[in-house]
C-alpha cells in the first residue's frame, strides 16, 4: 500500500507539476497547477532558489480569502492594499524557503518510512481505525492535492517542524527568572473605577465639518472596482447522451474485470524497525528472538502486542486485515503468498525493518455475472468515451477562443450559450465569480486590459469555462449624500469621546490635587471598588485590566495612582490604583508550570532570532 503511494506519486502527474510547491497551504485547484507550468517569471530568489510568481499569486489569494473569512460581511475589498498584501505574502514565502534551507543545512531529515507512518496514523485517512488508500485519495483530492503534492507538502512541514522543535526545544530559564515571573503573575491589585460617559447628544456637527472629513478621507469613500464578464461553459455531462456502448466492448470490459479478480489474503505481522536507534543486526537479532519464542509455542497475537513496532496493528495482534496483490512491499507480499493458512514466515526484510508474517485466512474471489456488472461497466465505458470527447472539446474551445475576438464564434462552434455574470470585485461574488481562478482570470492583464478571451478555466473536474471582460467598473468617488450618515456617526463618536477624555483628565487632576475627595461619589456616581484583582479577573474589561497592571505602584497608603482607558463606545474609564498585594511564594507544582511556560516562550524567541539570522545571512532578491 505504502509502496503504491510512493510509486504513483512519481508518474506523469508528478512530471506535470514538478517544481510547484503549494505555498502556505494555498489550495487553488487545477487551474493554479496548470498555470504553474506556464509562468516562468520569478517573484524572488532565496540563496539562488526560486519563488515563482504563481506561488506568490496563490499566497496572495490565500491571504485575501482568510481576510474574507475573518471579516465576513464587514470585508470591503476596495480598502484592501494589494501592494501590502503581496509584500506580506512574499515575506511569508521567503521565510518558509529560508526555514527549509536552514533545516537542510542543519542536516534534519527523516525516512520515507517515517513519512509513511505519519500518513498511516492520521485519523482522517483511516476507516474503522485502519488506513484506507481510498479514503486517503478522497481527502487529499478534496483539499486540491495530488499524492505527489501532498507528500511534498508534508515532507516540508515535517522538516520545518523538526527545525522548530530543535531550536525552540533548547530554551531554558533560571530559578531567579521563574521566581520573578511568579511574583508578577500572582500579584493582585486593589483598585476602583469610575465611568465618564460619552454624550453623543451633546455634539453639534456642522455641514462644513462633515464636508472637511469627507474631503480628507476621500479614498475611504470609493466604490469597489468590479468587472462584468461574458462566458461560455462546457460541461462533461452534456456528452453522455452523445455516446453509446457496443456489445463487443461491453463483453471485453467484463472479461477484463473478472480477469483482474484475485484472492484476498488476511495477514498479521510482527515488525522490528531498523532506524536511527536500531541497527540492522540488532533488529534481526530481536526478530529471531521472537521467532524462537513462537517455536516454543507462544501465541503470535500476544507476541505481536508485546514486540511489534507497527502502531497500526500491534494492539490487534498484528492483524492487517484482508488485502490483494500490489498492496504490500514486494518482499512482504512474496513471503505472504508463499504461506499456507496459519503458517508463519521466516524473518522478512523490507524498507521498514524485519517482519514475521502469519497468514490468517484466504478469500477466493467471487466471479460476478455480466448482468450484475452491466450497468457499472456501461457507465465506465461511457465515461471513458465522454472523457475523450470532453478533452477534445476543451482543446477545441481553447483554440477557438484564442483565435476569436469575442465568444460568439467559440459558442457557435460547440453549440454553447454565452452567459453574462453579475458585477463582481477582486474578492469574488456569486455564481462562477465564487471561483478564485475565475476572479484571477477576469482581473488579469490579458482579459481586463488587452481585451482577450481567457484560457480554459476548470471550475471542477466536470466543467470548463472561457470568459471575456464585458464591462470594467472602475472605482468612483461615492457622493457625499451617500456617506453623510456614516460620517456624522463617526465624527459624533470621536467628538463625544474627546469631550469625555477632557472631562476625565480634569477629574483625575482634581483627584490628585485633593480637590475632589477619594471616598465621595462623582456626579452622583459611586466608585466601583475591586480588591485583590488578578490579571484574569472576571467581570472587568480586559483593556482596563491591562492598564491596571501597567500602572506604577502607589507611593504611599492614601496616595493612589490614576489612569484612564477609552472603551469601545467612546466612554472613558478612570482607574484608581489603591494598592499592590505581593504574592506568596509559588508551590513546586506552580514553579514547574511557570518554568515550562517560560522555557517555551524563550524557545520561541530563540526560534524567531534564528529565523532573523537566516534572513540576515541570506542572499535574497525580490523582483
Amino acid at each position: 500500500m505504502l509502496q503504491n503511494i510512493r510509486d504513483n506519486s512519481q508518474g506523469w502527474i508528478a512530471k506535470t507539476i514538478i517544481g510547484v510547491i503549494v505555498a502556505l497551504m494555498a489550495l487553488t485547484g487545477f487551474d493554479a497547477i496548470f498555470q504553474a507550468t506556464t509562468h516562468t517569471n520569478d517573484a524572488a530568489k532565496v540563496n539562488g532558489e526560486e519563488i515563482s510568481q504563481n506561488e506568490l499569486s496563490q499566497a496572495v489569494d490565500m491571504q485575501r480569502r482568510q481576510l474574507m473569512q475573518q471579516l465576513g460581511k464587514d470585508f470591503d475589498a476596495s480598502l484592501l492594499d494589494e501592494k501590502m498584501l503581496r509584500e506580506s505574502a512574499l515575506k511569508g514565502l521567503i521565510d518558509r524557503k529560508l526555514l527549509l534551507q536552514g533545516a537542510e543545512q542543519s542536516k534534519f531529515a527523516f525516512s520515507e518510512g517515517a513519512l509513511d507512518q505519519v500518513i498511516l496514523q492520521t485519523p482522517e485517512f483511516q476507516v474503522d481505525g485502519k488506513f484506507s488508500s481510498e479514503r486517503f485519495d478522497q481527502v487529499i483530492r478534496q483539499l486540491g492535492y495530488t499524492r505527489m503534492q501532498f507528500r511534498q507538502m508534508l515532507a516540508q512541514e515535517m522538516l520545518i517542524g523538526q527545525l522548530r522543535a530543535g531550536v525552540a526545544g533548547s530554551g531554558f530559564v533560571t530559578d531567579a527568572e521563574v521566581l520573578a515571573f511568579a511574583r508578577l503573575e500572582k500579584q493582585t491589585r486593589d483598585f476602583a473605577s469610575l465611568n465618564v460617559k460619552a454624550d453623543p447628544a451633546a455634539v453639534k456637527l456642522t455641514d462644513d465639518e462633515v464636508k472637511a472629513y469627507y474631503d480628507e478621507h476621500a479614498k475611504e469613500f470609493m466604490t469597489p472596482e468590479q468587472v462584468v464578464v461574458d462566458y461560455v461553459e462546457l460541461k462533461k455531462s452534456s456528452f453522455f447522451d452523445q455516446v453509446a456502448v457496443k456489445d463487443e466492448d461491453l463483453q471485453a470490459a467484463y472479461q477484463k474485470e473478472i480477469a483482474n479478480l484475485s484472492e484476498q489474503r488476511r495477514a498479521a505481522h510482527i515488525l522490528i524497525e531498523v532506524n536511527d536507534k536500531t541497527t540492522d543486526a540488532q533488529a534481526k537479532a530481536k526478530i529471531e528472538e521472537v521467532q524462537a519464542r513462537l517455536a516454543k509455542g507462544e501465541k503470535f497475537e500476544a507476541l505481536a502486542k508485546e514486540f511489534s513496532q507497527d502502531p497500526g496493528s500491534a494492539n490487534n495482534g498484528g492483524d492487517l486485515g484482508f488485502a490483494g496483490p500490489g498492496v504490500y512491499d514486494p518482499a512482504f507480499e512474496k513471503a505472504l503468498y508463499s504461506l499456507n493458512k496459519d503458517q508463519v514466515s521466516e524473518p522478512v526484510r523490507t524498507d521498514f525493518g524485519y517482519h514475521l508474517i502469519k497468514l490468517l485466512g484466504v478469500e477466493a474471489p467471487e466471479v460476478p455475472t455480466l448482468a450484475s456488472l452491466k450497468d457499472k461497466l456501461t457507465r465506465e465505458l461511457k465515461t471513458q468515451q465522454v472523457e475523450q470527447r470532453f478533452v477534445e472539446a476543451t482543446k477545441q474551445l481553447e483554440d477557438s477562443a484564442f483565435e476569436a475576438s469575442d465568444l460568439a464564434q467559440p459558442a457557435a462552434d460547440l453549440k454553447l450559450t454565452v452567459h453574462t455574470s453579475k458585477p463582481f470585485g477582486r474578492e469574488g461574488g456569486e455564481g462562477i465569480a465564487a471561483n478564485r481562478a475565475v476572479v484571477t482570470a477576469a482581473f488579469s492583464q490579458e482579459v481586463l486590459e488587452e481585451n482577450a478571451n481567457s484560457t480554459g478555466i476548470e471550475l471542477d473536474p466536470e466543467t470548463v469555462v472561457v470568459l471575456r471582460a464585458k464591462e470594467h467598473l472602475k472605482p468612483e468617488q461615492l457622493p457625499l449624500e451617500a456617506v453623510n450618515t456614516s460620517i456624522r456617526a463617526q465624527l459624533t463618536k470621536e467628538h463625544a469621546s474627546a469631550a469625555a477624555k477632557t472631562k476625565a483628565d480634569q477629574l483625575i487632576a482634581s483627584l490628585r490635587d485633593g480637590k475632589t475627595p477619594l471616598d465621595k461619589a462623582v456626579d452622583g456616581q459611586s466608585w466601583k471598588v475591586v480588591t485583590a484583582a488578578t490579571r484574569a479577573q472576571e467581570g472587568v474589561d480586559p483593556t482596563v485590566l491591562q492598564a491596571l497592571f501597567r500602572m506604577p505602584k502607589p507611593a504611599a497608603k492614601g496616595k493612589p495612582t490614576f489612569s484612564s482607558v477609552t472603551l469601545q463606545d467612546g466612554s472613558l474609564m478612570i482607574v484608581r490604583l489603591d494598592g499592590v498585594n505581593e504574592a506568596v511564594a509559588p508551590t513546586d507544582e506552580e514553579k514547574a508550570q511557570y518554568r515550562r511556560f517560560l522555557a517555551s516562550r524563550e524557545g520561541q524567541q530563540d526560534f524567531a532570532a534564528f529565523r532573523k539570522q537566516l534572513e540576515s545571512q541570506a542572499d535574497i532578491k525580490r523582483y
